[in-house]
């Protein structure tokens, strides 16, 4: 695990900032760095030709049409016209003695200081019509899937591998354009292995009731090409023809081209409570495996919030311009707008931990359930119901035991 690369002092205008990643992470960073003083040479690499944009609403609002492409801008100040761009350049090694990052255009950038933040990307299928299913991770991918479903002919349903949040928001969106979507699910039922056995239940009936087919236990054996159409071949030996295949099958983060470099990689790179990988070298976001102080105790993960990727930034930034103070709890929170619902989380409570609802009964439209590990609250969850979750944000802020938050009570302030 990295650990002792402290930054003794602040940077200087001659230090020269290099951020790999132009996503959430590493334009907030590079925004928070000119926002608190830093005038040095600050240069921001991103893999794809876009400029910085917001990643969640591309499986909501975008895909649905209820925003444009120029409504998902980052970019509100002008810190952007202060900072040398190398857009649609990936990088593709660290050299970190040197500092040095090489870029798949054979340029190289130097920098005293380099931010890790280039993300996740979207799991592959091994299937044989790989290169035609289709992912929303970024821009170009809804740009595609759009173009491919416009000229698709009229026929079988659009079909989604996968039911945790980005499939279920995908199928939600499709619905709303008024595809036909059928969403298949390899486990006996979608978020299970992600908000646990008994809250992936109670969401179970949300697809049915917003007029989406959901199918669980249904294994995908291979998609394949016929025609203008995709030919989906099921475990069962069934098929489903198809003009266009979305797969929502996890997320891995994107450290190949650190393969090599002086960096401790374990699903992501892994960094010490002020996020630094090595000397002189942070990592954050969606990439970064960071000690996380959870209410339960300190536990090393990865957290794929736009919440965290945003807090992690501002916190880098005030940390190399010596302006951190007393640093606020993280507390993680997450999203997510399916089958007409609203399902929101603080916290990161693990699947196998206790649940008990607090607000509502199973099949109400909203309820909060509070999540719990060795009797100390772990996370809490909520079903269109945000004013409680969010008035019960304060049982994460300090260790609070499950009995503590019964008798406060806070959602019902």
């Amino acid at each position: 695990m990295a650990g002792g690369f402290r930054v003794s002092e602040p940077l200087r205008d001659t230090d020269a900032v290099v951020v790999v990643g132009a996503g959430l992470a590493g334009w907030r960073v590079s925004e928070a760095l000119r926002r608190h003083g830093f005038a040095g040479p600050l240069t921001l690499i991103g893999a794809e030709p876009d400029r910085p944009y917001d990643r969640p609403p591309l499986s909501k609002q975008l895909l649905a049409g209820k925003l444009t492409e120029s409504e998902l801008s980052l970019e509100r100040g002008d810190e952007a016209s202060t900072m040398t761009w190398r857009l649609g350049a990936p990088a593709t090694s660290l050299n970190v003695a040197a500092r040095r990052v090489a870029l798949a255009d054979g340029e190289e950038v130097e920098g005293s200081r380099i931010v890790i933040a280039t993300g996740v990307r979207a799991r592959r299928l091994a299937v044989s019509a790989a290169q035609r299913v289709h992912y929303v991770r970024t821009l170009p991918d809804v740009r595609r899937l759009l173009a491919d479903l416009a000229r698709a002919r009229p026929g079988g349903p659009v079909v989604v591998i996968g039911g945790g949040f980005i499939g279920a928001e995908v199928a939600t969106s499709l619905a709303h354009r008024g595809y036909p979507v059928v969403v298949l699910e390899a486990l006996e039922r979608p978020l299970l292995t992600v908000l646990g056995p008994t809250v992936s239940q109670w969401l179970l009936d949300l697809p049915s009731q917003a007029g989406i087919e959901l199918r669980t236990s249904c294994a995908v054996r291979d998609v394949i090409s016929q025609g203008d159409d995709l030919v989906v071949e099921l475990g069962d030996g069934s098929t489903l023809r198809s003009p266009a295949v979305v797969a929502g099958v996890g997320a891995e983060p994107s450290t190949e081209w650190l393969v090599g470099a002086d960096v401790t990689l374990d699903n992501g790179v892994v960094v010490d409570d002020e996020f630094a990988a090595a000397p002189h070298v942070a990592a954050i976001g969606d990439v970064a495996r960071f000690p996380w102080r959870a209410p339960t105790g300190v536990e090393l993960t990865r957290i794929e919030h736009w919440q965290v990727a945003n807090d992690q930034a501002s916190e880098l930034a005030r940390l190399w311009t010596g302006f951190a103070g007393v640093r606020p709890p993280l507390v993680p929170y997450f999203w997510s707008d399916q089958y007409g619902a609203k399902v929101q989380v603080l916290g990161h409570p693990h699947p196998s931990d206790d649940v008990q609802l607090v607000v509502g009964e199973p099949g109400d439209a909203r309820w909060l359930a509070l999540y719990s590990r060795d009797e100390v609250v772990s996370g809490v969850v909520a079903l269109r119901n945000p004013r409680a979750l969010t008035l019960s944000r304060s049982l994460l802020t300090t260790p609070t035991a499950l009995g503590e938050a019964l008798a406060q009570a806070p959602w019902v302030r």
